[in-house]
C-alpha cells in the first residue's frame, strides 16, 4: 500500500492508495474511494463511488410463501446458489456515486465491488495540536466543503446504526454503532473539537450551520452546500446552465447532522400502478426498512410489505380520493385541502411518502400545525395524487409553502409549476404577498425560479403602464426580494439617467416565447372555490 506522505509545507496529508489486485474486500471500510459496476443502457460501466456504510445482507422476512416453496421443492435455485457461494455477497455496501446527486446513493451488492482497481483510503486528519502553518484562516484547497466534511464524520459516527444486525461480521472488524439519544449534542474528542474550529474559522455560517436568504432586497445566490455566498457574483456570471451542473452534483440540503447521517433504507416503492425508486432516508417502522419493494396503497397511503397484503387492503379501503374537501376542478385536476390535525393518520402518511423525496425535510410526525393541499388526476377509478404542498396555519414569516412536492412518477410534465402557480393563487385570494419557506431542494429552486421568471417577464410583456417592483408584488403576490433575485438573475435591472429600470432584452424575449409556446396547464381562478380558513386561539394550540 502507497503509504500518506506529508507535503512540503507539512500542512496537508495526501490519501492513501492501495494497487488493484493487492487488496481483499474484508479491506474496504467506511470511507473509502472504490470503482464499482453500475447498469447503464448500453451495458455496464465502472465508476468511482464513496463507501458510506455498510451492513450484512438483509434477509426478507416478507418472502412470499409460493418463492419459499418452489426453493424447498427443487433444492436452493441456481443463481441462489451461486449467491450464497460468494463471500463477497454477505455484505452491502451503501455508495455516493462520484459527481453524481446525492439522490443517487443506493446500496450495492459486494460483487459490483471492481477488486483489480486502485482503493483510495480516506485522508488522514492531522494530529491532534498540529497546526496548518501560516494562512490557517484561509480554507486548503483540497478541503471539502462543511456539509460534505459532516457527511463523512456523521456517517462514519453511524455506520453501523443503520445496519439491522449489531453483531460484528467474521473475518471484519466491527464499526462502531452509538447508541441513539434524544439530543444531538454529544462531546467531541480533541480531533474533532480542532476539526470544527478549522471549519467555522473557514466557513461563514452562522452558529446553526442555516443559510441567511431573506435579507429584504439584498441579492443571494442559494448555495446548496449549506454555506452563505460572502460576496455575490457579477451579473455577468450567472449561467443556468453551471448552476444546473452545480445543483445536480451536489450533496445534501439537510441542516441537520442526525439527518445527514441517515443512509436510505428504502429500495423502492410501488404507488398504484407506478414502481419508483426512493431518493432519501424515510423514518418508516424498521420492519419494513430494506424490503426490495415497499406497496402503498395510492388512496390512504397506507404501506405494506407484500404485494398480497396490499390486495388484502384494497378490498377493505374505501377511499378513492384524499379525505378532504376538494377546492378546485378543472377538466382531470383536482385539489384537495386537508387539516393536519384533523386527517392527522393520512397526512403523516403523506409526510412518510415524502420523506423518500427531499432530504431536507425533518417534520413527518408532528403534522398538526400544517394545512395540506393535495393535487390530484381524476380517472374512473379514483383520484390519484400527483403532488402537494403544505402550508403554515400561522405563519409569523408569510410563507405560502412550507413543504412542496411532485412525485417522480410525474415529473417533468409541469405539474410542479402548477403546484406553484396554485400556491400563489391562494395568496392572491387572502390578499398577501407569499414566498416559499427556505431552504428550497434543488429541483424546487429550479421550478420556484422559472415560474418567477415567466410570472414577471409575461406581466411586464402584457402591461403598457410603468411598473414598478411594488406594483408587480402587488399583482403577482410575489414578495418584493423573491422579484428583486428573479430580475437581477435575467439582469432585467440597467441604469438610466441615475435611475435604475427594468428593461426586457431580446434574448429574454425570445427564451419567453419559447415557453410559452409549449402547451401546459393553468390554473384557472374562476375554478377556484375556497376562503380562507380561520382558527382560534385554541385552534392553534398543538400541544
Amino acid at each position: 500500500m502507497v503509504s500518506a506522505h506529508a507535503n512540503n509545507d507539512g500542512s496537508q496529508e495526501s490519501a492513501s492508495i492501495t494497487p488493484g489486485g493487492t487488496y481483499t474486500i474484508q479491506t474496504v471500510s467506511v470511507g473509502c474511494k472504490i470503482y464499482i459496476r453500475r447498469p447503464i443502457p448500453d451495458g455496464e460501466e465502472e465508476r468511482l463511488a464513496e463507501i458510506l456504510s455498510i451492513r450484512d445482507k438483509p434477509v426478507n422476512s416478507y418472502a412470499s410463501a409460493s418463492a419459499r416453496r418452489t426453493n424447498t421443492r427443487g433444492g436452493v435455485k441456481e443463481e441462489e446458489e451461486d449467491a450464497l457461494d460468494k463471500p463477497e455477497d454477505k455484505w452491502e455496501y451503501f455508495v455516493h456515486w462520484d459527481q453524481f446527486n446525492k439522490r443517487l446513493d443506493e446500496w450495492v451488492t459486494g460483487s459490483r465491488l471492481v477488486l483489480g482497481r486502485d482503493l483510495e483510503w480516506p485522508r488522514p486528519k492531522l494530529p491532534p495540536g498540529k497546526k496548518a502553518g501560516p494562512g490557517s484562516l484561509q480554507k486548503a484547497p483540497g478541503k471539502a466543503p462543511r456539509s460534505q466534511s459532516l457527511l463523512k464524520k456523521a456517517t462514519s459516527n453511524a455506520a453501523a446504526a443503520a445496519s439491522p444486525t449489531s453483531a460484528s461480521t467474521p473475518g471484519r472488524s466491527a464499526f462502531p454503532s452509538p447508541s441513539p439519544a434524544p439530543s444531538l449534542k454529544r462531546k467531541l474528542t480533541d480531533e474533532e473539537e480542532e476539526e470544527e474550529e478549522e471549519e467555522m474559522e473557514g466557513d461563514d455560517v452562522d452558529a446553526e450551520g442555516e443559510m441567511d436568504v431573506d435579507g429584504e432586497g439584498d441579492t443571494f445566490e442559494l448555495n446548496v452546500n449549506g454555506a452563505q455566498v460572502e460576496t455575490p457574483p457579477p451579473v455577468s456570471s450567472f449561467s443556468k446552465e453551471q448552476e444546473i451542473e452545480k445543483l445536480r452534483t451536489s450533496g445534501s440540503m439537510t441542516q441537520s447532522i442526525s439527518e445527514i447521517a441517515r443512509v436510505k433504507n428504502l429500495n423502492r416503492l410501488q404507488i398504484g400502478k407506478h414502481e419508483v425508486e426512493a431518493w432519501y432516508f424515510s423514518p418508516y417502522p424498521k420492519e419494513y426498512a430494506h424490503l426490495p419493494v415497499l406497496y402503498i396503497c395510492e388512496f390512504c397511503l397506507a404501506y405494506f410489505p407484500s404485494p398480497m397484503m396490499l390486495s388484502r387492503h384494497r378490498q377493505r379501503c374505501t377511499l378513492f380520493h384524499p379525505p378532504g374537501n376538494e377546492i378546485y376542478r378543472h377538466q382531470d385536476i383536482s385539489v384537495f385541502e386537508l387539516d393536519g390535525k384533523r386527517q392527522l393518520t393520512w397526512c403523516r402518511n403523506l409526510s412518510l411518502l415524502s420523506k423518500c423525496f427531499l432530504d431536507h425535510k425533518t417534520l413527518y410526525y408532528d403534522v398538526t400545525p400544517f394545512m395540506y393541499y393535495v393535487m390530484c388526476q381524476r380517472d374512473s377509478t379514483g383520484c390519484h395524487i400527483i403532488g402537494y404542498f403544505s402550508k403554515e396555519k400561522e405563519s409569523a414569516e408569510n410563507y405560502n409553502v412550507a413543504c412542496i412536492l411532485t412525485l417522480p412518477q410525474h415529473q417533468r410534465h409541469g405539474f410542479g409549476k402548477l403546484l406553484i402557480e396554485f400556491s400563489y393563487e391562494l395568496s392572491k385570494k387572502e390578499g398577501k404577498l407569499g414566498s416559499p419557506e427556505k431552504p428550497l431542494s434543488d429541483l424546487g429552486l429550479l421550478g420556484y425560479r422559472a415560474y418567477w421568471a415567466e410570472v414577471i417577464v409575461e406581466l411586464l410583456i402584457s402591461t403598457t403602464d410603468e411598473l414598478s417592483i411594488d406594483d408587480i408584488a402587488q399583482k403577482t403576490s410575489i414578495t418584493h426580494a423573491d422579484i428583486m433575485n428573479t430580475c437581477t438573475t435575467l439582469q432585467l435591472f440597467k441604469h438610466y439617467k441615475g435611475q435604475h429600470i427594468i428593461c426586457l432584452s431580446e434574448a429574454v424575449l425570445e427564451k419567453h416565447e419559447k415557453v410559452r409556446n409549449k402547451r401546459r396547464r393553468r390554473i384557472y381562478a374562476e375554478h377556484l372555490i375556497w376562503k380562507p380558513p380561520v382558527f382560534t386561539r385554541d385552534q392553534l394550540r398543538f400541544y
